[in-house]
């Protein structure tokens, strides 16, 4: 399955923005996906994760309350609202896909399909 991440962009602190992944090549309406982002200088981090059923979602500490994920399997997309932005934000943003009926995971290396990633900046 191939990832396309788009929805990025440069927005103001407060802003919002919505992040999209479209699967093509293969549906990911079974798979559990996740978003990662990684800033300059620092590791890659997990932000937020949803499962192949879209009953559960997990966020990490600092988004939790300002973002969202959630999919429409029928247009193979999963959504990551971003809310509240703040200038600590600023990174590219990948989604990820695990293989189907798994549950989703906050470790990066559990996911063996990625998008190219989209740029995310926040001016303070």
């Amino acid at each position: 399955v191939q990832l396309q991440a788009s929805g990025g962009g440069l927005v103001q602190a407060g802003g919002s923005l919505r992040l999209s992944c479209a699967a093509s090549g293969r549906t990911f309406s079974h798979s559990p996906v996740a978003w990662f982002r990684r800033a300059p200088g620092k590791e890659r981090e997990f932000v937020a994760a949803i499962s192949w059923s879209g009953r559960t979602t997990e966020y990490s500490d600092s988004v939790k309350g300002r973002f969202t994920i959630s999919r429409d399997d029928a247009k193979s997309t999963v959504y990551l609202q971003m809310n509240s932005l703040r200038f600590e934000d600023t990174a590219g943003y990948y989604c990820a896909a695990r293989g189907p009926f798994l549950d989703a995971t906050r470790v990066s290396d559990g996911y063996e399909h990625w998008g190219q990633g989209t740029q995310v900046t926040v001016s303070s």
